[in-house]
């Protein structure tokens, strides 16, 4: 026998071999439904018994192993049914004439056969026939399974004769000898008389009626046949058949150990009679250990009704244990004979099949690692997958995944073999992917996302390398990008820099002719390979998003409830609410973005390529609200460390905005990374709120622009830098112009103005203006312009007190006149009022406003320093003279005037002495205590304010702005200018 049957099983010793082909044309898919229907009778009830007999199906049996059916009867062909086409009865004849012919292949053995016909109808398809079943198609044909039945009935006619007629032989010295084809030759002028040569025929006739007795349903006898044929052939050293009735015995006590079977479908096989089924499903359950232990099956009296058969099961049958002792001798006794290599790799695997049961995995493995080294003959490439495949599902059944996974692959290059003129890469790919479990290897890149690397890589990236080429082979290269892909992403810190470098450029091969996509590969058999996104090219660390620039942020309008106040609930704190939202608060940006606004996503990505990585289309993926992604293409260099990445987009519609990742090309694969698949990614947060579109606003100004650039303490961006010089007291006109550049109307604007100096050297309101004119030319439509006049009057204190000259030398002006910089910003603040449909959007919209910021900054040039200031006192009561040491720190001649007294002439850098005619005046009343200011901290912070009201009432009441002496009147001069509370008369 050199055709190995890899799906036998111990429970094959007791069924009946008939074999169903077709004869002439029979279409393949007719013949497969009819074959199916016919095995579904694999179970018959004898009549009147409780017997029942298996049958194994076959559509293809080589008839060289049907010579064994000596040896082990459940090899032999017992039945035949063919299925042909007949459509006339001219070809009647000839096709019962070749029915014939294939009798006479397994004629021998044969006990009985059919012949059904479909598609011949008349006077020949009348005729009762007990061979011959005529159907006018194969579809009408409901009495296939009636008329298997009835033929199976007819082949335990014969075989419970045969079994009868071997087992009541008293011929005595005449038994013949059976043997195996082999052994013929052997036997030739053998002392037939001797004792030894009796017992051997004896010994090999009593194991062939245990064969008999198992497929007759008897397994009591088969049992007691059994034990005597291994007494006698073990006495003779008969080791081959000795072999065979120790495999006997070990399949008859699999059978009664086992009643679902060994061959992985459980509950396939009914029972044999009511009884043995009942008994053997309540004796043989598992122990704690695993182990079967047998216990009394009792009937409803509690005693068995059949205890002898009971008794003479259990004395004959084996423990489990003993039956895998038992198949270890056996196999050790096939092993003698170099001819019986294929009976020995068949014990092997049943062997295995019944430890898988017994949960004892490596004593299965042993028997499977014999099975491995059995040399059989010159195999076909067909037998060597089919041979590698099976010990593959062996290996899986006892738990060896990765030993599984090994010989599943060597039967998937077996597909392949050069020596195949037509390589089956589709089943090559198949087995391929089969194997991926065993190594630990899933085509879901999400399960390489967490945790450690589980697997031999080098291993893992060998099966890739041949998934991908088994593709290629098959003309699929939507696979070929898809596998090598996978093999970049999940394999990528494995991969030295020569072989990323391969690998790269054999995916933009296969890309340049399909591109890679985000879409689900459905293979034929149904199986569908996920997506592979490449968050590894390049590698994402942290994502951040950005607030608009300053000058476009919307800015929250105080309500009337004031800042600080909350209108979403009334109670202050609530921790449950506190609890639930703080995972939202965690992702909830603080900031706004505008609808039509452009913004800003940063990325800090890394290249852990030892080449320049260039990514294409790279955009955001964003849900919640409508949003228009500006993609951006990037050229990251070698190894480039942490980079920082900005993609941009514009929110169409309002509502809240979750950016969930961004969107790749790189090497020609498209690929959707979400943040929720990035491990290690940090994030400050990923929703943000988008509002209403607001209106945008251009300033310009009539100054030129000024060279330097001021950021204020606040932080608020600088929209316009202009500059102007001007002389103390001096005034001018500054036209601001406000276009439109947005696409809503502008309807209402505020404009304040801040002036910035540290040391608040800077005295009245340097700028005025009418807000009314401006106004008057709103709403300011989409592209319209508005001008808003503010008039610059400077007016600084350039009193030179003590410490005074220090002062201005720290502000960068000195005596000899260089500028004072006093910026101020300008904040305009236009506010939309605008009516849309939807009532929510246009209460957001009414909740922020854009801020512009301009800079002005004014240089003021010193003219002239009052050094000194003395008092000279009239006779009258009512006026006296300031006396003023003047002097010009400027380059050219000045004239100063005075009221009531003449022009006084300074030449540059003059100083001159000059007296002012002033009226004595009465202060106005100023709180003396603090019981009267109690709005000023302490007594000093009293006196300071008294100090400043005063002085401030003699700027007034003097009308001296060019010429302020609130820095350089002390207490003396201050009693001095007041008038005496006494009149005099005149």
């Amino acid at each position: 026998m050199s055709v190995p049957d890899y799906m036998q099983c111990a429970e094959d010793h007791q069924t009946l071999l008939v074999v169903v082909q077709p004869i002439g044309i029979v279409p393949e898919e007719s013949f497969f439904r009819i074959y199916k229907r016919i095995s579904a009778v694999s179970q018959v009830n004898v009549r009147d018994s409780q017997r029942v007999l298996y049958i194994r199906y076959r559509h293809h049996y080589p008839p060289e192993n049907n010579e064994w059916g000596d040896f082990q009867t459940h090899r032999k062909v017992v039945g035949l049914i063919t299925i042909t086409d007949c459509s006339s009865a001219k070809d009647w004849p000839q096709t019962f004439e070749k029915f014939h012919l294939h009798k006479e292949l397994y004629g021998a053995t044969l006990y009985d056969s059919r012949l059904f016909v479909f598609g011949l109808q008349g006077e020949i398809a009348e005729q009762p026939r007990t061979d011959v079943a005529f159907y006018p198609s194969y579809d009408e044909c409901e009495t296939v399974e009636k008329r298997i039945e009835d033929f199976i009935e007819s082949l335990f006619i014969v075989l419970e004769s045969k079994r009868l007629d071997r087992a009541t032989d008293k011929s005595g010295d005449k038994i013949p000898l059976l043997c195996v084809p082999f052994e013929k030759k052997d036997f030739v002028g053998l002392d037939t008389d001797s004792r030894h040569y009796k017992k051997r025929c004896q010994g090999r006739m009593r194991k062939h009626v245990g064969d008999l007795c198992l497929q007759a349903g008897m397994l009591q006898d088969s049992l007691v046949h059994y034990h005597m044929a291994v007494e006698l052939l073990r006495s003779v050293n008969d080791f081959l058949w000795l072999g065979a009735a120790l495999e006997g015995l070990c399949s008859a006590s699999v059978i009664y150990h086992y009643p679902g079977g060994t061959g992985g479908k459980v509950g396939s096989r009914r029972a044999q009679g009511g009884s043995l089924s009942a008994e053997a499903g309540n004796r043989h359950r598992p122990g704690k250990d695993g182990i079967l232990f047998s216990l009394c099956a009792l009937t409803s009296n509690g005693i068995n009704a059949d205890t002898s058969a009971e008794i003479g099961r259990a004395k004959n049958c084996l423990s489990p244990e003993d039956i895998i002792d038992k198949y270890k001798e056996a196999i050790s006794y096939y092993g003698k004979y170099k001819n019986a290599g294929v009976i020995e790799l068949e014990a092997c695997v049943k062997a295995v099949r019944v430890l898988a049961i017994q949960k004892r995995s490596m004593e299965a493995s042993e028997f499977l690692q014999n099975a491995v080294y059995i040399n059989l003959r010159q195999l076909s490439e067909e037998e060597k997958i089919q041979r590698y495949s099976i010990l593959s599902e062996l290996y899986e059944r006892i738990g060896f995944h990765r030993k599984s996974a090994f010989f599943k692959r060597i039967a998937a290059m077996q597909c392949a073999a050069p020596s195949i003129p037509e390589p089956g890469w589709r089943a090559c790919y198949k087995l391929l992917l089969e194997t991926l479990p065993g190594y630990s290897l899933s085509l879901d890149p999400k399960d390489f996302s967490k945790g450690t690397h589980r697997g031999w890589a080098a291993v893992q990236m060998r099966l890739l390398h041949e998934l991908v080429y088994a593709s290629r082979r098959m003309g699929n290269p939507a696979l070929c990008v898809r596998h090598l892909s996978f093999l970049l992403q999940t394999m990528l810190d494995f991969l030295s820099d020569q072989e990323k470098k391969d690998v790269t450029q054999s995916l933009e091969s296969y890309t340049a002719k399909c591109p890679g996509t985000m879409e689900y590969i459905t293979l034929p058999d149904g199986l569908k390979l996920p997506p592979v996104p490449f968050t590894k090219l390049p590698i994402v660390r942290s994502v951040k998003l950005l607030n608009l620039p300053t000058s476009l942020r919307p800015h929250k309008v105080k309500s009337l409830l004031g800042q600080n106040v909350s209108t979403k609930s009334p109670f202050i704190y609530s921790p449950i609410i506190a609890h639930s939202r703080g995972e939202e608060r965690s992702k909830k940006i603080e900031f706004q973005w505008v609808q039509g606004d452009v913004c800003e996503v940063q990325l800090m990505v890394y290249n852990p390529m030892p080449f320049e990585l260039r990514v294409e289309n790279m955009g955001l993926l964003t849900t919640g609200v409508e949003f228009e992604s500006l993609p951006a293409a990037l050229s990251l260099p070698a190894e480039s460390g942490l980079y920082p990445v900005t993609l941009v987009g514009v929110p169409q519609t309002t509502g809240q905005i979750t950016v969930n990742g961004y969107h790749t090309s790189v090497f020609g694969v498209f690929s959707d990374c979400l943040l929720d698949n990035l491990p290690g990614v940090k994030t400050s947060g990923c929703t943000v709120e988008v509002i209403p579109a607001l209106p945008r606003l251009q300033i310009s100004t009539s100054l030129p622009r000024s060279a330097h650039t001021l950021q204020p303490s606040s932080g608020d961006e600088i929209s316009t830098n202009v500059s102007v010089q001007l002389y103390n007291g001096e005034t001018q006109q500054l036209i601001i112009k406000l276009e439109n550049i947005g696409a809503e109307p502008l309807e209402k604007l505020e404009v304040t103005a801040k002036t910035v100096n540290t040391k608040e050297k800077l005295y009245g309101d340097f700028l005025t203006w009418k807000l009314e004119d401006t106004l008057s030319q709103f709403p300011l439509k989409p592209g319209k312009i508005a001008t808003l006049t503010v008039n610059i009057k400077v007016k600084l204190d350039f009193s030179c007190q003590e410490n005074l000259l220090q002062d201005l030398s720290d502000d960068g002006i000195s005596v000899s006149g260089l500028p004072l910089y006093s910026p101020f910003r300008q904040v305009v603040k236009p506010r939309v009022e605008t009516k849309p449909i939807n009532p929510q959007e246009s209460s957001k919209a009414g909740d922020f406003s854009h801020v512009k910021v301009s800079d002005v900054r004014i240089s003021n040039i010193c003219g002239v320093l009052y050094q000194n200031l003395l008092k000279y006192l009239h006779i009258l009561t009512r006026q006296c003279h300031l006396l003023l040491d003047v002097f010009n720190s400027t380059e050219h001649e000045l004239t100063i005037s005075a009221r009531n007294n003449e022009d006084l002439i300074l030449h540059a850098g003059e100083c001159q002495r000059m007296a002012i005619q002033v009226d004595k005046f009465n202060f106005e009343s100023f709180p003396e205590s603090p019981t009267d200011g109690t709005q000023f901290a302490n007594a000093k912070q009293l006196e300071e304010e008294r100090q400043q009201a005063k002085g401030l009432e003699i700027n007034s009441k003097l009308d001296i702005w060019e010429a302020s002496v609130e820095g350089v009147l002390n207490q003396l001069v201050l009693e001095h200018l007041q008038l005496a509370p006494l009149q005099w008369g005149e």
